[in-house]
């Protein structure tokens, strides 16, 4: 007989999950999805009707880290990859999204990511 061992799931993604049951991206309002690592941040506008990613941006991209300044902190990297994400969301027609912080707390890199498409002429 084999033992099956329920995996834990992390404060995070706990948090993640709670926040998904709720927030929900239609064709209309898509949602802006954000992934934090310790070395990048990631965003997307996903249309979760279709479960289609729209628009994406992430610190990997060569486009996005051309527009660093010289001594970039994380926090300026993820102000840019917000706008980034805000002129190719406002390029596609997008313009009302809902934000999915991913479980992380609406503070530091996920705030600036939020306002740096704010800035960009999202609106959520």
């Amino acid at each position: 007989m084999r033992f099956q061992f329920k995996r834990r799931l992390s404060p995070r993604k706990r948090r993640h999950l709670r926040v998904r049951a709720k927030v929900f991206g239609t064709p209309e309002r898509p949602r802006l999805n954000v992934f934090r690592s310790n070395k990048h941040i990631y965003a997307q506008i996903i249309d979760d009707t279709r479960g289609h990613t729209l628009v994406a941006a992430s610190t990997l991209e060569k486009e996005v880290r051309e527009r660093f300044p010289d001594p970039h902190p994380k926090i300026e990297e993820a102000r840019i990859v917000g706008q980034v994400v805000g002129e190719r969301a406002l390029a596609k027609g997008i313009t009302r999204v809902v934000f999915d912080r991913g479980g992380y707390k609406y503070h530091g890199r996920v705030k600036a990511l939020a306002d740096g498409a704010r800035a960009a002429g999202l609106q959520f």
